[in-house]
């Protein structure tokens, strides 16, 4: 049985793009309190299904699929630009697929102006109607407001006008700072990414038997399987260790092990394998709002999963994608590297960071791993117990050495020089995560 917490978020996302939801009319519409109804709107603003605006409400906006994960809604800008809409309401859902900032004169500009471009331009009517008649909503920049005659136009042609305070250079530094935002959010890897949904994968329940376990065992390659209860929720785990000894005809609901660790869809892949290492499991339940089982994902998947990553070309940067260009193998027998301080890696006294130095031999000591041909790896315990300030644009020489290495654990010692000088050493544990 669904919770009315569900069935509000099952009832939001049934609703036509650009409809507008109120916590008061949904508590009304599916008999709910109003402190349910707004819980379950903020949990549909976390998945992307609704935006709120300041002085318009909340509205149903497209769910956008990663790959388009750099386009952006009007109303998404709206909240961007601490923007205040003057017309054209109802587009606010509308994706944006480029924007145009107006700085020339009108006639050349309209040569790059189209439908679903956003024009951030200025106090310059006659542009506004043009754009707008173009197809092209309109970002007022510096605060002004438009005539009557352009928020009619733009109610008609349902295309937003929004008015800014910030100048047009700044409000375009942050709807590019916006977009790359959520290209490195497309490119971190999720559970819902790579998991293996309920109908494609096997479970048990309360009420089965220790027989449904090993005629499940025999045609699958999990060795473990989540089980259920009469409503769907996963109240326990059965492995290979759970049934030793145990006879057929015995109730899974006795033998299983009881509170499993699970995950949801919005875990990251990267820290469902550090807990299947850390706990040394090799199948992990994905559960939903209310515990309900919604699949499972294997450690073989999250290990292929992170060596595609890997592979992938970046297109938003982060700080660690900034900093692992910058290494360069330069011994891969004596594990030493090269590395070079860029000026996005220092502190406000133009050193290099806290945060870039552990980044540097974190990243260092993985690449040690793979070159040992030990593939993926998540630190366990770093400890950095001597450094010394390093200047922006020194070019370093980093040593690796292994000082230990299990099939499960590696101990590697780090050392890093400028020129000659020693300037920073760690100590570092790393969990190997095998197929």
């Amino acid at each position: 049985m669904t919770t009315k917490h569900e069935q509000i978020l099952a009832y939001i996302e049934k609703l036509p793009v650009g409809d507008k939801i109120s916590v008061r009319q949904i508590a009304k519409d599916l008999t709910v309190s109003e402190g349910t109804a707004y819980r379950a709107i903020k949990e549909a603003e976390t998945r992307r299904l609704v935006s709120t605006i300041e002085r318009v409400g909340t509205i149903r906006i497209e769910l956008k699929k990663k790959e388009h994960f750099e386009r952006l809604t009007f109303a998404e800008v709206v909240n961007i630009v601490d923007g205040q809409v003057l017309g054209g309401k109802t587009g606010l859902y509308k994706t944006l697929n480029k924007f145009v900032i107006g700085a020339m004169q009108l006639e050349d500009m309209m040569r790059y102006v189209e439908p679903g471009n956003l024009l951030i331009v200025g106090n310059r009517l006659k542009v506004h109607e043009t754009a707008l008649q173009a197809g092209a909503a309109i970002l007022v920049t510096g605060g002004f407001d438009v005539p009557e005659p352009t928020k009619k136009l733009a109610d008609e042609l349902e295309l937003p006008v929004i008015s800014t305070s910030y100048d047009s250079f700044t409000v375009a530094t942050m709807i590019n700072r916006a977009i790359d935002d959520q290209l490195i959010k497309k490119d971190v890897l999720l559970i819902e990414d790579i998991y293996i949904p309920l109908e494609k994968t096997a479970y048990l329940r309360t009420t089965d038997h220790v027989k449904q376990y090993r005629e499940l065992n025999d045609v699958t390659t999990h060795g473990g399987f989540p089980v259920v209860d009469k409503s769907n929720k996963l109240v326990g785990i059965v492995t290979a260790r759970d049934v030793i000894g145990k006879e057929n005809h015995e109730i899974i609901e006795k033998v299983m092990t009881k509170t499993p660790i699970s995950i949801t869809m919005k875990t990251s892949v990267a820290s469902a394998s550090h807990r299947m290492i850390w706990e040394g499991i090799d199948l992990l339940p994905v559960v939903g709002d209310n515990n309900n089982l919604e699949g499972v994902i294997s450690r073989q998947d999250v290990l292929k999963a992170l060596q595609a990553a890997s592979r992938q070309p970046q297109n938003g940067e982060t700080i660690d994608d900034i900093v692992k260009q910058q290494i360069k193998a330069i011994s891969t027998e004596e594990f030493i590297f090269e590395f070079e301080v860029t000026p996005q890696m220092t502190d406000h006294f133009g050193a290099m960071s806290y945060g870039a130095f552990t980044i540097l031999v974190t990243e260092t000591g993985s690449q040690t791993l793979k070159i040992r041909k030990r593939g993926e790896s998540v630190v366990e315990n770093m400890t950095i117990y001597y450094t010394k300030p390093i200047q922006l644009e020194s070019v370093l020489r980093v040593h690796a050495r292994v000082l230990e290495m299990s099939r499960k654990v590696a101990k590697i010692d780090i050392e890093v020089f400028n020129e000659k000088q020693l300037v920073g050493k760690a100590m570092l544990t790393y969990q190997l995560l095998e197929r």
